[in-house]
């Protein structure tokens, strides 16, 4: 069962570049991390400062690896220091609700 994860966050304005470039330089470090199975960037419809990352886990065990590991810890540390708000995460397992 994939786990589902979407993070928020909001950024201040003049910020919006440095974070793109950074996810920009990182995605394809990300989706290939073990574990990680998709990962998409989406911006708020009415808010050009809040973003969503949307990723797919194989598991939560893989999710938590991925958060404890040297690429987290770099990308992490440049992004956070660009928030205006505390980031909120979600995580949900994917299952069908059709049989």
């Amino acid at each position: 069962m994939s786990l589902l994860r979407v993070v928020r966050m909001t950024f201040e304005e003049k910020h919006i570049e440095d974070f793109i470039e950074n996810f920009e330089e990182n995605k394809q470090k990300i989706r290939h991390f073990d574990g990680c199975n998709h990962l998409e960037l989406w911006q708020d419809a009415h808010n050009p400062c809040i973003f969503m990352t949307y990723s797919h886990w194989e598991s939560e065990e893989k999710l938590n690896n991925y958060r404890k590991s040297e690429l987290f810890g770099i990308v992490w540390k440049k992004t956070k220091q660009l928030f205006s708000e505390k980031p909120v995460a979600f995580s949900s397992f994917q299952k069908s609700l059709v049989e």
